[in-house]
């Protein structure tokens, strides 16, 4: 099967530093594919370039070297005038829905204005909203009301509305459930399962969260100071990890049994150790 995204060798240095001393590279010549209908879980700690690599794909951060290629175009140094028509295909669902939406508009001015930025009529963009809302199962009313007068979880499914409203074929989900609690991570999970389902949608899922990937991801992206260190299928990965950082990351994930959390910091530790 053709790649929807490929991404080659791809690096990227923020400008700064100065002549004697350049900026570090942030990303080291990453390589990844994405399938159609796919999820590649894109995980790591904080720093390890994979929201950077996110924002790369999706036009925010200059690469400067490798190539990245979406639906066969050539998206690497793509002018910002061109890259607007990829909108239909290339959506986004940032981390924090508090922020995401904006404040001063209806939920319905929200998901229509993608819609008529596309070339939709407005009267059809509005009739729209309503098949929006029910698909991520907020009620009708909620078009009329503002992000203010919802809970985290439901801001998070009117971000997702929005990111399918123009149907796209890859959405860049970039700690889309971090910011909830664990009782709503799982239904917001559960809701971007069932949309991949019907709509046949890729997703990027960027996480730090290695039980959060094990949950929605087909593949593996381990991510460390700018280079990927281990990929494959997402048992493989998480249930017999290779690379020693990847074993320290799931050790690190969070475990309801108490007697299995000390075994888990213990295990932790002396790869700590072992590491130096």
């Amino acid at each position: 099967m053709t790649a929807l995204l490929t991404v080659s060798d791809l690096r990227l240095r923020y400008p700064g530093g100065g002549f004697r001393k350049p900026s570090p590279e942030v990303l080291k010549g990453v390589s990844l594919e994405i399938a159609p209908g796919e999820t590649l879980g894109l995980v790591g700690e904080s720093g390890s370039g994979k929201t950077t690599l996110g924002r790369a794909v999706l036009g925010l951060a200059a690469p400067t070297g490798g190539s990245m290629v979406f639906g066969g175009k050539d998206i690497t140094r793509m002018p910002q005038r061109q890259r607007r028509p990829l909108a239909q295909d290339l959506q986004v669902v940032f981390q924090d829905p508090y922020t995401s939406l904006n404040p001063a508009l209806q939920i319905a001015d929200i998901l229509s204005e993608p819609l008529i930025a596309q070339g939709v009529d407005a009267n059809e963009a509005r009739k729209r909203v309503g098949e929006l809302l029910d698909r991520v199962q907020l009620p009708a009313n909620a078009a009329e009301r503002y992000p203010r007068e919802f809970s985290g979880g439901q801001r998070q499914r009117v971000a997702i509305a929005r990111a399918v409203a123009l149907k796209p074929k890859l959405i860049v989900c970039d700690e889309p459930v971090s910011a909830l609690d664990l009782t709503t991570q799982a239904r917001v999970l559960e809701l971007l399962i069932e949309l991949q389902r019907s709509t046949g949608v890729s997703y990027l899922f960027i996480t730090h969260d290695l039980s959060v990937v094990r949950h929605i991801s087909h593949r593996v992206a381990v991510m460390y100071r700018g280079e990927l260190v281990e990929t494959g299928p997402v048992a493989e990965v998480t249930n017999n990890p290779k690379n020693e950082y990847t074993q320290r990351l799931l050790l690190a994930a969070p475990t309801a049994d108490p007697d299995r959390q000390r075994e888990r910091r213990e295990a932790r530790r002396q790869l700590l150790a072992a590491a130096g």
